[in-house]
């Protein structure tokens, strides 16, 4: 991905209760597919915090609020490089044929709109270990610049939850974020 800026505008697409991260959790890897096919690791944006959003297609706008904030809080700090946003779309229920082309093409039309691309999850691989992560709703992982989740939540943030994983975010960048960007919506 691009940047924060532009992942954070993505991740309309990438994915039920809150989880907390272990303290000392292990990196955690898996492989997905970007909308042509291509394999792709997620070690691959390793180097820096990650900030990864799976979702299916009911589940898109449900943090819509916290990816404002966190583009908004990004650029008002000037740290919009110092994270990379990885949307990850959950494809599972499509992966049958013509469902997959039709799913894959609407991916593919939200890549143009947004100009970054979205990963695929056809398997429901995010949904099994280690991850775990609910495959019928919008989560949100943090994972630090070796791959380690730090912050885990699943479902629709409220606003005490956005605030500690801004808190979160913040010791990874190494900057304040528990204040809302004074140019946020």
């Amino acid at each position: 991905m691009k940047a924060w800026i532009t992942g954070a505008l993505t991740v309309t697409l990438a994915a039920g209760s809150a989880h907390g991260a272990a303290p000392d959790a292990e990196p955690v890897d898996a492989t997905l597919s970007t909308s042509s096919g291509a394999r792709v690791q997620l070690a691959r944006w390793r180097g820096k915090p990650v900030i990864l959003f799976y979702e299916d297609k009911d589940s898109t706008t449900l943090n819509a609020a916290l990816k404002a904030e966190l583009f908004a809080r990004g650029r008002a700090r000037g740290l919009l490089e110092s994270a990379s946003v990885v949307a990850v779309a959950n494809l599972e229920k499509y992966d049958f044929f013509p469902a997959r082309e039709i799913a894959l093409s609407y991916v593919r039309d939200e890549e143009k709109k947004a100009g970054v691309p979205i990963l695929v999850d056809l398997k429901g691989t995010l949904g099994q270990p280690p991850w775990k992560l609910p495959t019928k709703t919008s989560s949100v992982l943090l994972l630090d610049a070796e791959g380690a989740p730090v912050y885990r939540h699943s479902g629709r943030m409220k606003p005490e939850e956005q605030e500690r994983f801004f808190t979160a975010l913040g010791a990874l960048v190494g900057q304040d974020l528990s204040t809302p960007a004074e140019d946020s919506p």
